[in-house]
């Protein structure tokens, strides 16, 4: 019988650290050609503000495969219950066998996000900085602050959310983990205030003004993940000096870009990189200070291969 690794256990395990270091090395393979990814499964339950994803890649290289099915049910907080959860059935790569199956409720899922984003702000943020502000108070809004610690110091965070309920409780959180966090009457107010901008709403209009953004700020907007989500509005691409996606086909397909190139804001040849390829070294990142960047990130099946079969080794040892 194959292992059954609860989420206490994968908890314990996957750190922030961990999670940057593999989902790093995840890019690099990536830009350097050696991952393999089907496209993506999203199943939309509208009748519950839900959906599905169903992601899986393989990584030459890493020894197993994962299949991830993720769920998002928006509705759930006011139930008690969480909004995202989900599983991944760990294959080994050599042989198509089982390895495991992993019941991280979601966990690996949204700590792999948060080191996506800590990945693209280490390669397209400025150096120095000093506030970090956030939109949205979920669990997205604190695996991007704590994953980008790994790669930044920063004093401060500035949050402001659509639900205004969970943001007190969210910055109280962030509070007791020891940053200095204010709640922002707007997302305005947050833009106005941010060197690193993060987006992690399921929103499908679009909250941030291409207009708010401060001259060298970078945006990792991580929210849009399936058909018909967006944050940010047009001008922030007419604005930025880089864009930068973590795979192109799945972005132009369902994520922020999807808006700018229908909107006719952009083309692929607008398009900077894929992360990947900053990472290994095949192209540049941000080039100055004064430089607007934005990463958008739909999250790859990648980066789900490559965080399982990590955790799956650090607990076997």
């Amino acid at each position: 019988m194959i292992p059954i690794i609860q989420e206490d256990a994968l908890r314990a395990a996957v750190t922030p650290e961990r999670a940057v270091a593999v989902v790093r090395e995840a890019f690099k393979a990536d830009g350097e050609g050696r991952t393999h990814v089907p496209s993506v499964i999203n199943l939309e339950i509208a009748s519950a503000r839900g959906e599905f994803h169903v992601k899986t890649a393989h990584i030459e290289g890493v020894p197993h495969i994962a299949v991830k099915v993720a769920s998002g049910f928006y509705d759930n907080p006011s139930k008690g219950l969480p909004s995202g959860s989900g599983l991944i059935a760990l294959f080994d790569a050599a042989t198509g066998l089982p390895a495991a199956l992993l019941l991280d409720n979601g966990f690996l899922t949204d700590i792999r996000t948060g080191a996506a984003g800590a990945v693209a702000a280490d390669c397209l943020a400025r150096r120095a900085i000093d506030t970090v502000g956030v939109i949205g108070s979920g669990l997205q809004a604190r695996h991007q602050v704590r994953c980008l610690r790994v790669v930044r110091a920063f004093s401060r965070v500035v949050a402001w959310s659509p639900t205004r309920d969970r943001l007190d409780d969210y910055c109280a959180e962030l509070a007791m983990d020891g940053y200095d966090v204010a709640a922002a009457a707007s997302a305005e107010e947050v833009c106005a205030a941010a060197d690193v901008l993060i987006t992690t709403t399921p929103s499908r209009a679009a909250l941030i003004n291409g207009a708010w953004l401060r001259e060298g700020v970078h945006v990792s907007a991580v929210g849009s993940d399936s058909p018909g989500k967006r944050e940010l509005d047009a001008e922030c691409f007419e604005l930025a000096d880089l864009v930068v996606v973590d795979r192109y086909g799945q972005c132009a397909a369902f994520g922020e870009l999807k808006h700018a190139l229908d909107a006719a804001l952009l083309t692929r040849r607008d398009v900077h990189a894929e992360l990947g390829e900053i990472v290994c070294g095949k192209k540049s990142g941000r080039a100055s200070d004064t430089q607007i960047t934005i990463a958008d990130l739909t999250g790859v099946g990648f980066q789900d291969t490559a965080i399982a079969s990590a955790a799956f080794e650090w607990l076997r040892c």
